[in-house]
């Protein structure tokens, strides 16, 4: 897509949802601004008052899709948002979430973290059955298992739904008097459960989104689990049996916000950590330490400290370009880097310089950052990896390059090197980063993330020539990242 910035790690989406709270919308809207970084492609809300359902979905970010007048219409004690980076299907408004749909049962609507890797068949199987799909994204499989299900009740057909489909997924589902959250059995996308004081509960990704609407957390939804809110209050049901612990370890590397907590850990803490262990691992004579921002500053930081180098701010990042500034031809790429990143020459010049990152994807942009550091006068410029090479796509939630468009699939470190114009380059083993993040030396014997991307050892098997296309002809429609959109309110029990 010509949106797409070519050399960096997407998470698919960001998910929260309120029940029990006369603001229920309100408090979902700022939800979705603490969780914008893990989309931005569009942002939508659907609420619920007990008998109306009303929803709104746009292209681009909360900010630019949301307004006082909009989220005066959006009124209930039940409400489920959603801000999206896309991983299946393209960016357009027709893909944006929450799935809303409408069938005998009554309202549906879906907000999905995560990437269903046999949703091809499945989907297949549903339209030879009739079934007629209004997007390209698979979350609307999910809507169709249930819409198909001959038992009555949401909370029971969802289950149903839910063992037929594989791969990851943190799912917020409701109808008009009902909330509903389930994670895949591997846990392989985060989502927690918390707490209004006031009353009411809220489910979301990250606990930073608790954090930013004063919820308290409660804990994480386990693999597998399914639970259900209504006036009853909170229910617990195993809906899928729980299969091997697989966190996604990129929550921890780059895609989480530094104050979330997963599992227990604070993902500024752990990021800290690999920056010690890469500075324990790979000394280097140099005068500063600086980090890409802004992922890479905790990491930069636990280096600098492990090290005894000064940390010092390198690089800026304008922090109002709003979405991907990455336009299609190099030129236009290379003053967008320059625009996102700017280099302090006075910090920069006749230094050593060690430069960390979080990861590499392609390189184009370390290379770009290398040549900026040089530019800026840095005789020496060394950069660490606080993560093991990234060789392998994923197929549970983040949107990557293919195989072959992976550098380090085809490159050894020193090629690398040479191409990115580095003095030097080290990567974490993935032994040391499950170390770092689990605290469990018998790597990998008791390995609890996955990290698939590193070593091509995917917890449920994928078909690997599945694309992120699969169910469209031409992946940028008429209304790839057209702004806006419209209101609907829908009567309960409606069929569509």
């Amino acid at each position: 897509m010509g949106s797409r910035e070519p050399d960096t790690v997407r998470d698919s989406c960001g998910v929260y949802g309120v029940w029990g709270h006369p603001d229920a919308p309100r408090l979902v809207h700022y939800g979705l601004y603490a969780l914008q970084h893990r989309g931005q492609e569009s942002a939508g809300i659907v609420a619920s008052d007990g008998s109306h359902v009303v929803h709104y979905k746009g292209m681009g970010l909360v900010s630019e899709v949301f307004n006082d007048q909009k989220l005066e219409a959006l009124r209930g004690h039940i409400s489920i948002g959603h801000v999206r980076y896309s991983t299946s299907g393209s960016s357009r408004l027709a893909n944006a979430q929450p799935v809303v749909v409408r069938y005998r049962g009554g309202l549906l609507a879906l907000a999905h973290n995560g990437n269903l890797v046999n949703a091809v068949p499945l989907r297949g199987a549903l339209e030879d059955e009739g079934s007629i799909f209004q997007t390209t994204v698979d979350t609307e499989v999910i809507a169709h298992l249930v819409a198909r299900s001959r038992l009555p009740r949401v909370e029971e057909a969802l289950p149903e739904a839910l063992n037929k489909v594989k791969g990851g997924y943190a799912l917020i589902v409701m109808n008009e008097t009902t909330l509903l959250a389930a994670r895949d059995p591997n846990g392989f996308r985060p989502l927690c459960v918390g707490r209004f004081p006031e009353g009411g509960w809220v489910v979301a990704s990250e606990t930073c989104a608790l954090d930013a609407t004063g919820a308290e957390f409660v804990r994480e939804v386990r693999p597998g689990e399914l639970l259900v809110i209504d006036e009853t209050g909170l229910r617990s049901t195993q809906a899928v049996p729980p299969g091997k612990p697989a966190l996604c370890v990129f929550e921890y590397i780059y895609l989480a916000r530094p104050d979330s907590n997963l599992e227990g850990r604070n993902v500024h803490v752990v990021r800290k950590d690999l920056g010690r262990r890469l500075a324990l691992d790979y000394p280097v004579e140099a005068d500063i330490v600086t980090g890409v921002p802004d992922s890479s500053i905790s990491a930069a930081s636990g280096y600098a400290e492990e090290a005894g180098i000064a940390y010092e701010l390198g690089l800026v990042k304008n922090r109002y370009i709003g979405r991907t500034f990455i336009q299609p031809s190099t030129s236009a790429r290379t003053f967008g880097v320059q625009v996102k990143l700017n280099p302090l020459r006075k910090v920069l010049e006749g230094q050593r310089v060690v430069l960390v990152d979080d990861s590499i994807v392609r390189g184009t942009t370390s290379r770009r950052i290398v040549n900026l550091l040089r530019q800026a006068g840095a005789t020496e410029v060394h950069m660490r990896i606080a993560s093991p090479p990234y060789r392998y796509p994923c197929y549970y939630g983040i949107d990557t390059s293919a195989e072959g468009e992976l550098i380090a699939s085809t490159k050894s470190v020193e090629e690398i090197a040479a191409s990115i114009g580095a003095d030097s380059l080290h990567y974490l083993t993935t032994q040391a980063l499950h170390e770092t993040v689990t605290g469990l030396p018998d790597w990998p014997v008791a390995e609890r993330c996955c990290m698939a991307c590193f070593t091509g050892h995917y917890p449920v098997p994928v078909d690997e020539a599945r694309g992120k296309f699969e169910f469209e002809e031409t992946p940028d429609g008429d209304d790839n990242d057209r702004p806006g959109g419209e209101i609907e309110a829908v009567a309960a029990g409606t069929e569509g």
